[in-house]
C-alpha cells in the first residue's frame, strides 16, 4: 500500500486522534453523566469540523512541501474532503439507527453520552483494520474495485427501497444472538454494564447497547470504507477522512437528534450517493471521473435531500 503522506504527518495524526479522546474522556469525566443540549452539542459539532479542515491545510501543505507540486496537493486535500464528506454523510444514517437502538431499550438521556463515546473509540480501532487490510487487497486484487462498486450499488437500491420504512429490532439478529450469550437485566444500574441479581453477576441493558452500537457501526462501514476507496486508494486519506467524521459523531448524534425528524428523506440522498460511488468504481478502467466532480455531486445530492426534506417536513 502506497501513501502519498510523509512518516511525520502519521506521526501527527496518530497523536492529535490521542490528545482528541484524552480530552474528551477528561470533559465527560468532569461532567458527569449529564443530557447533552442542543448548544453544546453545536459548539463540539463545530470544533470537530473546524480541526478536520485545519488538519486537511497541514494534509495539503505537507504534499505540496514534499512533492512540490501544488496541482497534486490541491488534488489530494480534495479526496480528503471529499472522502470526510461522503463518511459524514452516510454516518446520519447510522445516526438514526442510534435513535432506534436508544429508544428500544430505553436508554436515559444522561447515559446516551458515554454510550456513544465507547462506540467511537471501538469504531476507529476496527475501521483501521478495515482499512489497512481493504488496502492491501485493493493494492494487491484490482477487480475487486467492481465488487466492491457493484456491493455500493446494491446496497444504495436496497436504502432506497427501504427509505420511509419503519424500523423495528425485533427481529435483529445481531440482538437475538447478544440475548443468548448474555443474560441481560431488566434494569439499568447507573452507568455500570455489570450487575449483580439473586447473586449472579449480569450484563445491565447498558452493555447490550454498547455491544449493538459497536456491530452497527461494523456494518456502516462495510459502506462507507469501499465508497472512499473509490475516490482515492491512498490508505492515509481512507483512513484520516474516516476518523475525523467519526470524532465528531457523538456530537452530530445529539445535534440531529432534535431534529431527527426534519431528516426525513434524507435516506434517499444517501441511496443516490451510494449508486454514484458505484457506478464511479465499475467505470473506473474506462472513465475516471474527477475528484472535484465527486465532491460536486455528493454535495448537490445532498443540499437538494435537506431543502427537499426542509420543505416536506411533517408538522410536529
Amino acid at each position: 500500500m502506497e501513501t502519498i503522506a510523509p512518516l511525520w504527518l502519521w506521526i501527527v495524526f496518530v497523536v492529535f486522534v490521542l490528545a482528541a479522546l484524552f480530552v474528551d474522556f477528561v470533559v465527560l469525566k468532569k461532567q458527569g453523566a449529564h443530557e447533552v443540549t442542543i448548544k453544546e452539542a453545536v459548539n463540539w459539532s463545530l470544533v470537530w469540523v473546524g480541526l478536520s479542515f485545519v488538519f486537511n491545510a497541514l494534509f495539503w501543505w505537507a504534499v505540496k512541501d514534499s512533492t512540490g507540486s501544488t496541482a497534486m496537493a490541491n488534488e489530494k486535500s480534495l479526496e480528503f474532503l471529499t472522502g470526510y464528506l461522503i463518511e459524514k454523510s452516510l454516518a446520519v444514517d447510522n445516526i438514526f439507527v442510534f435513535l432506534l437502538i436508544f429508544t428500544y431499550f430505553s436508554v436515559p438521556a444522561a447515559f446516551q453520552k458515554r454510550v456513544l463515546m465507547i462506540g467511537i473509540i471501538g469504531a476507529i480501532f476496527l475501521r483501521t483494520i478495515m482499512i489497512l487490510v481493504g488496502g492491501w487487497l485493493l493494492s494487491e486484487f484490482h477487480w475487486i474495485l467492481y465488487l466492491f462498486g457493484a456491493f455500493l450499488i446494491l446496497t444504495g437500491v436496497k436504502m432506497w427501497w427501504a427509505a420511509g420504512k419503519e424500523e423495528s429490532l425485533e427481529d435483529n439478529p445481531a440482538l437475538k444472538l447478544l440475548r443468548k450469550v448474555l443474560p441481560v437485566s431488566q434494569h439499568y444500574d447507573g452507568e455500570k454494564f455489570w450487575t449483580v441479581e439473586n447473586g449472579k453477576k449480569i450484563a445491565t441493558p447498558l452493555l447490550m447497547v454498547i455491544c449493538l452500537v459497536g456491530l452497527t457501526d461494523v456494518i456502516f462501514a462495510v459502506d462507507s470504507i469501499p465508497a472512499i476507496f473509490a475516490i482515492t486508494k491512498d490508505p492515509f486519506i481512507v483512513l484520516t477522512s474516516n476518523v475525523f467524521a467519526i470524532l465528531g459523531l457523538r456530537a452530530m448524534f445529539f445535534l440531529l437528534q432534535a431534529a431527527a425528524s426534519r431528516f426525513h428523506l434524507l435516506n434517499y440522498g444517501l441511496a443516490v450517493i451510494l449508486v454514484f460511488i458505484g457506478t464511479k468504481m465499475m467505470l473506473i478502467d474506462i472513465f475516471k471521473i474527477p475528484v472535484s466532480v465527486s465532491l460536486g455531486v455528493v454535495l448537490g445530492i445532498l443540499a437538494i435531500t435537506m431543502v427537499w426534506s426542509s420543505k416536506t417536513a411533517p408538522n410536529t
